[in-house]
């Protein structure tokens, strides 16, 4: 169900279980992890989609494993984890509704584009699940303690102008012009100075956990003014062009 190609900077994975609103089960889960700690060595790729095909994006752990399976070493907590650290930003191109676990999948990665008509709900409290820890911790940082409530506590199911309203859309669009639009974010993306981002992303992430290495970000600072990048972004505003940005 995992479909997945690198076309130049760009990587790009495609759940492909529509009959099944793309539910994951734990082999799936446990080869997206894979696939990302793959991904996640190289150093040419700029920007990750995460989409998928058919009237859903993700419904979460398919149900037929959720009381069965071992969930102690929870898989869908790894390759959400795997996500949200992914070294370059992710954005998850939703081509319709996030159910359950979907939700926490498009909630980690760095940005989210919707298309108009879809929904979103996690439905722990309806099924007698406490929902995993990490899972909520990604709701607060994202959508604030309030959000995170009217999720788990009232299992609230949000429409897509509700989704962006709550912040947990960066964009909202006609389901025709997802791709388009997917295309114009990690365009950006491409195009930017690939340390700098790739470091601002670390400091994000552990900003938000707080757990910021500080000598670590030091370096990471002094490494992008001393990089060919940043001499390449000034002699670009200087001669009035487009940079060309190298990674170096």
């Amino acid at each position: 169900m995992i479909e997945a190609a690198i076309t130049g900077p760009v990587g790009r994975i495609t759940l492909n279980r529509p009959e099944a609103h793309n539910a994951l089960d734990q082999t799936a889960m446990r080869g997206l992890t894979a696939l990302l700690a793959d991904w996640a060595a190289r150093d040419d790729l700029r920007a990750l989609v995460l989409t998928g095909r058919g009237r859903s994006f993700c419904a979460g752990a398919a149900l037929g494993e959720v009381g069965a399976a071992d969930w102690s070493d929870n898989p869908l907590t790894r390759l959400c984890d795997a996500l949200e650290a992914f070294p370059v930003p992710t954005l998850a191109g939703l081509n319709g509704g996030a159910y359950g676990g979907g939700v926490e999948l498009a909630l980690a990665c760095d940005f989210r584009v919707g298309v108009a008509g879809m929904r979103a709900f996690a439905p722990p409290a309806r099924l007698g699940i406490h929902y995993e820890p990490a899972g909520i911790r990604r709701a607060i940082d994202r959508l604030g303690s309030q959000t995170t409530r009217r999720i788990f506590l009232l299992a609230e199911t949000f429409d897509a102008e509700a989704l962006l309203a709550a912040g947990f859309l960066d964009h909202l669009v006609a389901p025709d012009a997802l791709d388009a639009k997917v295309a114009e974010l990690t365009g950006r993306l491409a195009a930017l100075a690939p340390l700098a981002v790739r470091g601002m992303k670390r400091t994000i992430l552990e900003l938000g956990q707080n757990r910021l290495d500080s000598e670590a970000a030091r370096q990471r600072i002094a490494a992008c003014f001393a990089s060919a990048d940043h001499a390449e972004g000034l002699a670009a505003q200087r001669e009035h062009r487009e940079p060309r940005f190298t990674g170096r």
